[in-house]
């Protein structure tokens, strides 16, 4: 059961599906949220302007545009968390869904547990104001991170990390829970948007795997999302 601080408190559904709409709604109103609906981009962007919900699910196949721009186009003034629903299972949408600034995606079909559990969760972390290991340092089990020491203990012992690995480290933790794309952490460690971004994150989250997991090929903190980038997985509460 979730606590009081992570329920749903507004949710826009932008989808021109009835049937999906009502699903969304029910999923929002039995853990005691609101739900405003749109059956198009224009009018989806309209109340999100208007009711300034605090978090947001987008279909990418809408009647009047596609949800992409609908995406991109919230993402100009808002920080809104965005969920997205899509038929799309390609490996390509889903990078270029989150790159375009969505938070998250959900393949149809899908449950209404699983729905609920994903808005729970990013209703929580839009409600967590100091980045993740950064005002007090993060322990997982047998790994701490402080950031603004910059300095992890493995075990009770230090942990020396590259300057890159710190960065690529800082990237994840600052969207913690959330999949960070190829193209967004290369950007983010690297600062540039050419080279093989595949090939240098590969290199790197392993050599920060062989540092901070216990089991380095079963790894419990930094997840892969085939095809996709990594998402650095905190404990579920």
């Amino acid at each position: 059961m979730s606590s009081t601080s992570s329920h749903v408190t507004t949710v826009l559904v932008i989808d021109d599906e009835t049937h999906i709409r009502s699903v969304v709604r029910a999923a929002v109103e039995s853990d005691g949220g609101r739900v405003f609906e749109a059956a198009t981009g224009a009018s989806g962007l309209e109340l999100a302007q208007r009711e300034r919900p605090a978090l947001i699910v987008l279909d990418l196949g809408l009647p009047d545009m596609n949800g992409l721009d609908v995406c991109r186009r919230l993402r100009q003034w808002s920080s809104a968390p965005i969920l997205v629903l899509s038929a799309r299972h390609g490996e390509g949408d889903k990078s270029t869904l989150l790159d375009a600034g969505a938070d998250d995606y959900l393949t149809k079909p899908f449950s209404t547990v699983e729905l609920q559990a994903r808005l729970r969760a990013h209703a929580r972390r839009a409600r967590m104001g100091p980045v993740v290991g950064g005002d007090t340092p993060l322990v997982l089990g047998h790994v701490t991170i402080d950031l603004a020491r910059r300095v992890v203990t493995r075990d009770g012992c230090e942990v020396h990390l590259t300057p890159t690995e710190w960065e690529l480290l800082r990237a994840l933790l600052g969207h913690a829970g959330r999949t960070m794309t190829h193209h967004q952490l290369f950007d983010a460690v690297w600062g540039r948007s050419h080279g093989d971004a595949q090939q240098y994150l590969r290199v790197y989250i392993a050599h920060l795997r062989r540092k901070l997991e216990k089991d380095p090929l079963r790894p419990a903190l930094i997840h892969t999302e085939p095809g996709v980038g990594y998402r650095f997985m905190l404990p579920r509460e």
